[in-house]
């Protein structure tokens, strides 16, 4: 269970922040919110996987101590970009780990998207740090070594997604054990009411028509398949400490919403506002304070209507099955989510049609050996493993 405490005051303090993902849709949001706040928030480190002339940008313009470009090939481009400007420039997986394992920050933003944010935010737990994190991945697929070890470490997580970020900002002040379940939200996507007939011929350019959001692709997909809110599901699980039957999903178009405590005396709690994920960025940068801004605000007279349906869980079988995968445990999430991100890559690439992703990703879990108490090793091994099941399922 992670419950919210009184945090680091930001009072005659400035905080260091180490953004890993950098150059992604998270990662920018959170440049803008640092660059307001310059007096409260200072860039360490910023890390990117491939896109060197936005990473030489960014740290031009926010001087961190460190560089991290992942992908090899870039590195002289960038380290030649930052020569003469005092900051070190790393490459590689592990140079992630390594700079995440280190003591020149106080809160990692773990903002990298999907299974490879893993190890950054697991080296920054065993340091003890304090994680914003907005890679859902980090529990989806190790959630029961990753709680354990942000307790022994006495590290903490406050979550970014905005779904998480509701539920965490609605139990401030709260007894976690007078929870009797949460409802988190789902805006149903660009196909919300469609059914496998129209679906079947969808193609990527449609997916990524978000009614509501700017997010990455690969998110984009998961939103319009529904998966997104059934990795959000797992995620909550390990998050909040809650019972799998306490976990529910509803969906709610306007995306004001953002998610729900229900409490046992029958009280609820939401939290709501207008889709910028500027807000959560924020709120878990500053967390406790409530920091002023001059975003956009949410008026009761321009949404006279919030309206919230069931989810369609036989056309959009993500969600079903990522269900079935939290209800199941051990590394089935984490087969899940391997399966997830190659067949979202393929999509994107219109190398598989839409309703094809749920096929190949029931057909993994179907297929991958269950082991119900893995560890490190394991996870990082049925990764592998069910990364190339799904690939053999679809060339």
């Amino acid at each position: 269970m992670i419950v919210p405490d009184k945090g680091i005051k930001l009072q005659n303090m400035q905080k260091r922040i180490a953004l890993f993902g950098s150059t992604g849709s998270i990662g920018q949001q959170a440049l803008e919110v640092v660059k307001s706040y310059p007096e409260l928030f200072t860039i360490k480190v910023l890390t990117a996987h491939s896109n060197a002339d936005l990473l030489i940008e960014q740290s031009k313009s926010f001087r961190p101590n460190m560089v991290v470009i992942v992908d090899d090939k870039h590195y002289q481009k960038v380290n030649e970009a930052l020569s003469g400007l005092n900051i070190k420039v790393f490459s590689g997986e592990r140079a992630l780990t390594e700079v995440a394992a280190m003591d020149h920050y106080d809160i990692m933003l773990a903002a990298i998207v999907g299974y490879a944010g893993l190890a950054s935010t697991w080296a920054a737990i065993q340091q003890g740090k304090t994680i914003a994190l907005a890679n859902k991945e980090t529990l989806v697929v190790a959630g029961d070594l990753v709680s354990e070890a942000v307790i022994a470490n006495k590290a903490r997580i406050i979550p970014v997604d905005s779904e998480h970020s509701a539920l965490f900002q609605c139990l401030v002040g709260e007894n976690p054990n007078h929870i009797e379940k949460i409802t988190l939200t789902a805006s149903g996507g660009p196909f919300l009411g469609k059914k496998p007939n129209f679906l079947i011929n969808v193609k990527k350019d449609h997916s990524l028509q978000h009614p509501n959001w700017t997010m990455w692709a690969i998110i984009t997909i998961d939103s319009a398949s529904l998966m997104n809110i059934g990795l959000e599901m797992i995620e909550a699980k390990w998050l909040f400490g809650l019972r799998n039957e306490q976990i529910e999903v509803i969906i709610h178009p306007q995306s004001i919403v953002h998610s729900l405590v229900h409490f046992q005396d029958g009280s609820v709690k939401a939290q709501m506002g207008l889709p910028d994920m500027k807000l959560p960025i924020q709120y878990a940068l500053a967390f406790p304070e409530r920091l002023p801004n001059n975003h956009k605000r949410y008026e009761l007279k321009n949404f006279p209507s919030l309206t919230f349906e069931v989810a369609d869980t036989k056309t959009f079988r993500n969600l079903a099955l990522a269900k079935e995968a939290m209800f199941r445990g051990g590394n089935a999430p984490c087969v899940l989510n391997a399966a997830n991100e190659i067949v979202v890559e393929a999509f994107l690439k219109n190398k598989i049609g839409f309703l094809e992703m749920s096929d190949i990703i029931e057909k993994c879990l179907e297929t991958i050996p269950f082991l119900e108490r893995p560890c490190m090793d394991d996870y990082v091994a049925c990764d592998t493993e069910t990364r190339k099941l799904a690939l053999t399922l679809y060339k």
